[in-house]
């Protein structure tokens, strides 16, 4: 599965949330929120370091349900670096990972 299929995947599981569904716990990781914040964030890294950038931190929005934004976006910026097939495959396995927790 590619990059893309997976966030919308993501997107068509979480996209229609609630803020009161985000902030149900998902563990020890905290809410369902803060476990997909952490996605946005590994992903934004992932990107940074393809092209080259140093790595900033994503802000974390006041309404939780714009994080499938957030996703999109960091993902998208992943996708134009085109990096190596194994960081591709990592950022597809954490999305995987983390809808999987949120089910």
């Amino acid at each position: 599965m590619d990059l893309r299929r997976a966030v919308d995947l993501f997107v068509s599981q979480t996209g229609h949330w609630t803020a009161s569904r985000w902030v149900q716990p998902a563990g020890p990781a905290g809410t369902r929120g803060d476990l997909t914040h952490g996605l946005v964030q590994r992903i934004a890294d992932r990107a940074a370091d393809a092209e080259g950038e140093p790595r900033r931190p994503v802000p974390r929005l006041v309404a939780d349900p714009a994080l499938t934004d957030q996703l999109r976006v960091v993902a998208a910026d992943l996708i134009a670096a085109a990096p190596p097939e194994d960081v591709s495959a990592a950022a597809v396995a954490d999305v995987e990972t983390v809808r999987a927790a949120l089910s």
